[in-house]
């Protein structure tokens, strides 16, 4: 399954009653299989889920853990790029040179890895001492 068709799809079920602003994400893990996520808003903000963040509960519900590509899609004018928190997560499942596209509704993309997505990464090595 292409990732940007079940990006697009999620996107549709996005619960984002208060922003109207939904998101769709879709990943491939390394074992091939293709996990999604949409925004979930909830009156109490911020209390919502991003969709990266959705798409990759949803990888390790299925028992995968490793990313091998992200797409996430929005209908803004540019690319929306992952918030600070999902980067963190996109870089606990990934290796740094994964390809992160972000795209909107109308088909502009723009792809980095996920080293250049979060550069200074907090990695487990720095809790080597605890």
């Amino acid at each position: 399954m292409e990732l940007r068709q079940a990006a697009m799809a999620v996107r549709e079920r996005a619960y984002a009653p208060y922003s109207r602003f939904k998101v769709g994400a879709a990943l491939r893990s390394t074992s091939g299989a293709v996990h999604v996520g949409c925004n979930v808003e909830n009156v109490a903000y911020p209390e919502g889920t991003c969709a990266e963040a959705g798409a990759i509960a949803a990888m390790c519900a299925a028992g995968d853990t490793r990313i091998a590509e992200i797409y996430v899609v929005a209908d803004s004018p540019e690319p929306v790029p992952c918030c600070g928190g999902c980067r963190q997560k996109i870089a606990e499942f990934a290796d740094q040179d994964v390809r992160v596209t972000m795209a909107t509704t109308d088909g502009k993309e723009r792809t980095v890895t996920v080293a250049q997505l979060l550069p200074g990464v907090f990695t487990m090595a720095h809790m080597d001492r605890a």
